[in-house]
């Protein structure tokens, strides 16, 4: 495939995996990467803890130093974006007037931010958290004293929080739903954290639905709540979802949902065309229906399936979705899907001193997810029994004087 040339849409980690995987599958065509960003192949995961928390610096986000895009003969083109696709012609229009002609394309164009529909949402100081330039921006704000309006009570709220507090700043989450993580959590697990935020000095409203943005001078300086009250603050972070790009693929015909439609190998409705990351919408093939996961991890995974595709090379064993979440002392690793569990157990040691607790989820007694709080054993475990669609013994697997590992072990050999 010497003379086929591969276009990636998008820079980010869907699109970085799969340039390197291309290559390692011994795709010796061109690779064209292009990001609308001016920097690097990046991990964001880290945007919202470490990054902005100032313990690493930029380079420590890169997916790979930018002289082994060199090195691997994968053209990085940052800074551009593209604005048309023309599947007849199979070329790509982008905005720096420039045009490229691909045998395969590689959409992964990832998400964006979800705007804050309010009056004042406009103003200075409303901040969101996506891209490196959006944590440069928040950094001035999480400063000791400071008070931050964090509109939206998800993960990256929460995380956004945690970081906050740690620098001295004085965080209000403001959540319209009733519960912290109302689409993504258990009730239990929604508890957990309100409490470990609570009693580590953040203030949180629930039920508390945002009229508007109010300032002084062009700067937001309050949020007016629909209840009337206001709360003070400094700055406004709004953290509410993400909204997949698919405008691009829509507009060149291909057939899109809440996400761009792909197969079990990522392939479009157009069979030269690929869809990765944030981006696509494909049927999991733990709850056979049609999701669009947010996740590190799932990025990963469809980059190297739509690379072996594209290489004709077998593809890799699916693994189970999963994420990580960084709040305080807290890591929680959640394994699976949530939302289809008829039954969710909890294992915790006896001593509650010791900080870790695990939310098993079953439906029809099979294990289809975990939430795992400072518990990588656990997670580890869980992992592999949802893959097997294990069915473990209900009382060994809330006893924590029976080793994990045990419990594994017998539900796997059932």
């Amino acid at each position: 495939m010497t003379d086929a040339t591969v276009i990636i849409l998008g820079a980010g980690q869907a699109g970085g995996q799969c340039a390197a995987s291309l290559r390692r599958s011994g795709f010796d065509g061109r690779i064209l990467l292009v990001g609308s960003e001016p920097h690097p192949p990046y991990q964001r995961p880290p945007l919202s803890k470490t990054y902005l928390a100032g313990e690493i610096g930029e380079d420590r986000l890169w997916l790979q130093p930018p002289e082994v895009w060199a090195d691997q003969k994968v053209d990085l083109r940052l800074g551009v974006t593209a604005t048309a696709i023309d599947r007849d012609a199979k070329t790509v229009s982008f905005d720096d007037g420039s045009t490229e002609t691909y045998t395969r394309l590689v959409i992964a164009t990832g998400s964006r931010v979800r705007p804050l529909p309010v009056p004042g949402a406009d103003l200075d100081g409303v901040r969101y958290l996506r891209t490196i330039a959006d944590i440069d921006a928040l950094k001035a704000d999480f400063q000791p004293g400071k008070r931050i309006a964090i509109v939206g009570g998800g993960y990256i709220g929460l995380e956004a929080a945690s970081v906050a507090k740690k620098l001295g700043a004085e965080p209000v989450v403001i959540e319209a739903m009733d519960r912290l993580l109302a689409r993504v959590a258990v009730p239990e697990l929604s508890a957990f954290y309100l409490d470990a935020h609570r009693t580590r000095g953040v203030t949180v409203e629930l039920s508390a639905q945002v009229e508007a943005i109010e300032g002084s001078q062009g700067r937001a300086d309050a949020v007016l709540l629909a209840d009337g009250r206001e709360i003070a603050c400094d700055s406004v972070l709004v953290g509410i979802g993400v909204l997949p790009n698919q405008e691009l693929a829509s507009a060149a015909g291909l057939t899109t949902g809440n996400g761009i439609s792909v197969d079990s190998e990522c392939r479009t409705s157009d069979p030269a065309i690929f869809a990765i990351g944030d981006c696509a919408e494909q049927e999991n093939w733990l709850t056979g229906t049609r999701i669009r996961l947010e996740s590190v991890p799932n990025a990963l995974d469809q980059a190297k399936h739509a690379a072996a595709a594209i290489c004709g090379t077998p593809a890799p064993k699916p693994d189970v979705p999963w994420f990580w979440s960084d709040q305080f002392e807290l890591k929680l690793q959640t394994a699976g899907v949530i939302g289809r569990q008829d039954t969710t157990l909890q294992r915790r040691p006896a001593d509650p001193a010791a900080g870790h607790f695990t939310l098993f989820h079953l439906k029809d007694g099979v294990l289809i997810a975990a939430d795992c709080v400072n518990d990588a054993h656990g997670f580890m475990a869980a992992k592999m029994m949802i893959a097997q669609r294990a069915k473990p013994d209900l009382d060994d697997l809330v006893n924590p004087d029976v080793p994990m590992k045990d419990v594994m072990k017998a539900a796997l050999a059932r």
